[in-house]
């Protein structure tokens, strides 16, 4: 009988050492008595005699409160289902039940998309479900609102809030919520039926989080640092905008590359361009949509994106889909050595966000449609039945609703598969924003960070492209003198800048 810790959790694409904050493993059949428990991998315990029955206890180490591990302390207990249970290999079809004994913590009460069964039960049909399912325990406000579905069933979204507000503060931030929530079903045209009813908002304030936003199939974690909600509630509707949009997009509209979720190691995906990436679109785009944020706020975003599409290295040498698949060492990875990541690889999250803002305009000014009908097509025909997609797939949708299958061919050949960019520039004019060049005429290094320490001026990692990637400068690299100038911080290296023009070559 083996038992194991995962590797990975629903909603990262990187390999997690789970396994690294347990001990103190022991292991019981139906009387009581021990068992032997060999530990035959790092994560990974096997017991050769197992009986009928067994019961392993075990101490967990958890004080990283995010969306992807595990924190407790007298507050509340903060549980990703991957970071805390350990599980029997080999019965993943088998429902489970988990049962909560914090009989000693006055107040605190139970938030999951697990079903409640009473007694403090909770129950998942399935290994997958069960995995996917945060829980915290604390005692927290809530807010909840009943929304009605297109074939009149009624569901309820909940707030839940642990954090340092008044229930006045909570109520006023669902309100602000349940404008969002209507623009995203004004997207789809409908609501996921979420299983038992309900979706939850699992929000955790506190200015020693770590911070995080995570999506699952009927909740969503959405832990942040500020002290509490009041006063930064503008601040914190991003990560809830976009991790709500995951109730559709990549939790039901899902990539074949996803199916089923890996537990032993982290899964490999093309598609995170379209199942992040388009989301990173939307959770901004909404808000403007919702009134949370102006015109300028949008044009800050599209700036932003046009600038890392057309300028990145990382996506002028390697595509969307390639971004994608980077995402095994990019998602909260964890690595102690140099890596050249910055020259080959742009966030999948950026990169698609530029390739919907793209498509969005093209289906505007070409077909007189948006990248809303573009969604809701997948949704009909990949979501809503949950039938898990291909990049072929996302290209013959966009060929069906267009009527047009060269305009798919050519835009998934140039723009997902290949790494030519958009006229991102003509294409904004159409929506009437100018696209041109922040600081023309004026010079620059491509140093954008210098360290100094104990005198010694050292370079950061050098982009591809710029005047000190071509000059052979590197990380780690000791910064001297410039044209007989000693440069003793970046203020120097800014005024020596600032003093050439575009061309002058310096020693």
């Amino acid at each position: 009988f083996k038992v194991r810790m995962s590797r990975s959790s629903p909603g990262r694409y990187a390999t997690h050492e789970f396994g690294k904050n347990v001990y103190n493993l022991k292991a019981f059949d139906g009387n009581g008595k021990v068992l032997v428990l060999n530990q035959s991998a790092g994560d990974v315990y096997e017991i050769p005699n197992p009986g009928k029955s067994v019961k392993i206890t075990y101490t967990l180490f958890g004080n990283w409160i995010d969306g992807t591990y595990a924190g407790f302390d007298e507050t509340h207990a903060h549980m990703n289902i991957p970071a805390t249970f350990a599980f029997p290999i080999g019965l993943d079809e088998r429902a489970r039940l988990v049962k909560f004994n914090y009989n000693d913590k006055q107040n605190w009460k139970v938030a999951t998309q697990l079903k409640p069964m009473g007694n403090e039960t909770y129950y998942a049909p399935s290994f997958q479900y069960f995995m996917d399912s945060p829980i915290e325990i604390a005692n927290y406000k809530t807010a909840s609102w009943e929304v009605k579905n297109k074939d009149g069933k009624m569901q309820t979204i909940h707030l839940i809030s642990h954090s340092n507000d008044e229930q006045k503060t909570v109520d006023n931030y669902a309100n602000m919520l349940k404008k969002m929530v209507d623009e995203h079903y004004a997207v789809w045209g409908e609501f996921p039926t979420y299983d038992y009813g309900n979706y939850y908002f699992l929000h955790d304030v506190y200015p020693d989080n770590a911070g995080d936003g995570m999506e699952h199939r009927n909740s969503t974690s959405i832990v942040q640092r500020t002290p509490k909600i009041e006063g930064y509630e503008s601040n914190l509707l991003g990560t809830f905008s976009h991790e709500y949009f995951h109730s559709w997009n990549v939790e039901r509209l899902r990539p074949k590359t996803l199916e089923p979720f890996n537990f032993n190691h982290s899964n490999i995906s093309n598609e995170l361009w379209l199942a992040e990436g388009f989301t990173q679109y939307y959770g901004s785009l909404l808000l403007t949509r919702a009134g949370f944020k102006t015109v300028d706020n949008a044009a800050q975003t599209f700036n932003g994106l046009a600038n890392a599409v057309l300028n990145s290295p990382g996506a002028k040498n390697y595509s969307p889909i390639q971004s994608s698949r980077y995402a095994v060492f990019a998602d909260a990875g964890v690595a102690i050595d140099q890596t050249n990541k910055g020259n080959i690889f742009l966030s999948y999250y950026t990169y698609g966000a530029a390739t919907a803002l793209a498509l969005d305009l093209r289906l505007r000014s070409e077909f007189k449609l948006s990248l809303d009908d573009y969604m809701r097509a997948l949704w009909k025909a990949y979501g809503k039945p949950e039938i898990a997609y291909t990049v072929s797939d996302l290209e013959k949708t966009l060929a069906a609703l267009t009527k047009n299958p060269a305009f798919a061919a050519d835009f998934f050949k140039r723009y997902i598969y290949g790494t030519e960019k958009n006229d991102y520039a003509k294409l904004l004019l159409n929506a009437g924003f100018v696209l041109r060049k922040a600081n023309p005429g004026k010079a620059y290094t491509g140093i954008t960070r210098l360290t100094v320490e104990n005198g010694k001026v050292t370079l950061p990692q050098t982009t591809i492209g710029t005047p000190a990637y071509n000059a052979g400068l590197d990380v780690d690299n000791v910064l001297l003198t410039i044209d007989g100038v000693e440069i003793k911080d970046q203020a120097a290296l800014t005024k020596l800048t600032e003093a050439h023009k575009p061309g002058d070559v310096v020693e």
